[in-house]
């Protein structure tokens, strides 16, 4: 069975740059959330009448957020028994319950390493700008509010914690 790696952290503080790189370096799979999920993510939006960008609504939460987790969860379930998985999403509820991590190992049967990225909320706004991704033009519409709103604590349990601030895409 692979090793897991978990990748998670607040938009725009490297988590994609940072979870290829590891991937790349351990020979690993890389799932992104974004990248796996967007197409069907996308139909359902026009299908639920909501904006193809909206990421940060709670009709957007209460109707993608966990088929989103649970749709890389089983895409990662499926590639570790032949292969190291290095998996990328925010998991910012998920991250406040001290038993998730060892939930992961138990439910994948592999160690999980949970690796938590951050950085100060300037270098976060210049790195989302630089993406250009019209999913992020909420945030930067309402940037003060969006800070204010997210929860930048590490995870309630054991992990590796790294501060972002000179990473590179």
């Amino acid at each position: 069975m692979g090793q897991l790696w978990v990748i998670c952290g607040p938009a725009g503080a490297g988590k994609s740059t940072y979870g290829r790189r590891l991937a790349a370096e351990k020979g690993a799979c890389f799932l992104d959330s974004d990248t796996v999920t967007e197409p069907v993510v996308r139909a359902g939006l026009v299908l639920a009448g909501l904006g193809l960008n909206d990421r940060d609504s709670p009709d957007y939460k209460a109707a993608f957020r966990a088929p989103v987790y649970d749709c890389l969860f089983a895409t990662a379930a499926e590639n570790l028994p032949q292969i190291d998985v290095v998996l990328v999403g925010p998991f910012t509820s998920e991250i406040r319950d001290p038993g998730w991590r060892d939930g992961l190992e138990e439910r994948f049967k592999t160690s999980v390493q949970v690796i938590f990225l951050s950085c100060d909320d300037v270098e976060r706004k210049r790195r989302i700008k630089l993406r250009g991704n019209p999913r992020d033009d909420f945030k930067l519409r309402n940037w003060s509010e969006y800070v204010d709103l997210v929860d930048l604590r590490p995870p309630a349990f054991t992990h590796e914690h790294i501060v972002s601030q000179s990473l590179k895409s």
